[in-house]
């Protein structure tokens, strides 16, 4: 099995996972990870044993962030050995990059360099909130670009069962999901987990809320409703599902777990070249993001995804 070589770049303001995802690749300073200014990191890294940390031999070897500053503590804490002055100084010294910013109106310019240079990227969720960029990404993919962009979500260890079957509900017609921060950023969250138990078919998009407290209602061609409830200040983030026999609600504890698989399939797609999920399923995910953001401006209107789809596809 190689070894790969990745680079962690890009850092925004309210996003650790420069800190923590590289910290599951190499191990961490316990000491220096308690000045790495998001609290929960610290919390629950030390809940895992030794062993649990390590991603298939990969390791994070080259570390950029905006600021040069959050580059030497990030280094220090998760013990990656190569600091870069521009970010494209890694190329030719890894043999993948993850790009470790969580915006996705600059995602574009984040990763272009890396495609051109033909380097596998991973792009931290979302990847695009808007058409233009989305659109950039599926001609990327047409020319062959490996590019893989996920919420941690979709990995979920609670919800596994429910990835798998939801027969015992009967046939589903409500779900709902709650979520904190924006919907531009952390909307993903709420989504992913909720795609990968209905796929496909999504047909409206509608936010009657407002930008600190989205309220997305999207309608399924099975005959499922969801509500997807991201309000800025809330905590928690629960799954209900409602079917014909049976209703189940659940929450999300194991943040280390999901974090872990996300990182994980990343590198089996390094070693295998096979996708682990197809990447039309990422565009249809952001056409429903894209479809919320244009709802709420526009007053709460109902978008019909074909609308966004039509935008996407044009050439």
């Amino acid at each position: 099995m190689k070894e790969f070589k990745i680079a962690m770049l890009g850092m925004v303001e309210g996003n650790g996972h420069p800190y923590s995802w590289s910290a599951m690749f190499n191990g961490y300073d316990k000491e220096a990870m308690e000045d790495c200014g998001f609290p929960v990191i610290p919390r629950y890294l030390e809940k895992e044993s030794s062993e649990n940390f390590g991603v298939r031999g990969a390791k994070i070897t080259h570390i950029w962030t905006d600021d040069p500053e959050d580059a030497k503590k990030i280094a220090k804490a998760s013990l990656i050995p190569t600091i870069v002055e521009k970010p494209e100084d890694v190329i030719g010294q890894v043999d993948a990059v993850i790009i470790g910013t969580d915006k996705g109106w600059e995602h574009v310019w984040r990763t272009a360099p890396f495609i051109k240079a033909g380097l596998p990227v991973f792009v931290d969720k979302p990847l695009a909130d808007n058409v233009e960029d989305l659109k950039t990404f599926c001609r990327w993919i047409k020319e062959g670009a490996k590019i893989l962009s996920s919420s941690s979500f979709r990995y979920t260890k609670e919800y596994l069962p429910y990835f798998a079957s939801t027969n015992e509900l009967g046939n589903l017609r409500y779900i709902n999901m709650t979520m904190a921060k924006s919907w531009e950023r952390y909307g993903i969250h709420a989504l992913e987990p909720v795609y990968r138990i209905t796929g496909p078919g999504y047909l409206s998009v509608q936010n009657t809320g407002g930008e600190n407290n989205n309220i997305v209602h999207l309608v399924h061609e099975n005959g499922i409703d969801i509500n997807l409830a991201v309000i800025y200040d809330s905590a928690g983030s629960d799954l209900k599902l409602v079917g014909t026999k049976d209703s189940v609600s659940v929450p999300m504890k194991d943040s280390y777990y999901a974090f872990h698989k996300q990182l994980d399939e990343f590198v089996e797609y390094l070693e295998t070249g096979v996708r682990p999920y197809p990447f039309e399923e990422t565009v249809e995910m952001m056409e429903i993001i894209i479809a919320g953001i244009r709802s709420r401006k526009e007053g709460g209107r109902k978008v019909i995804l074909d609308e966004i789809r039509k935008e996407v596809e044009a050439i």
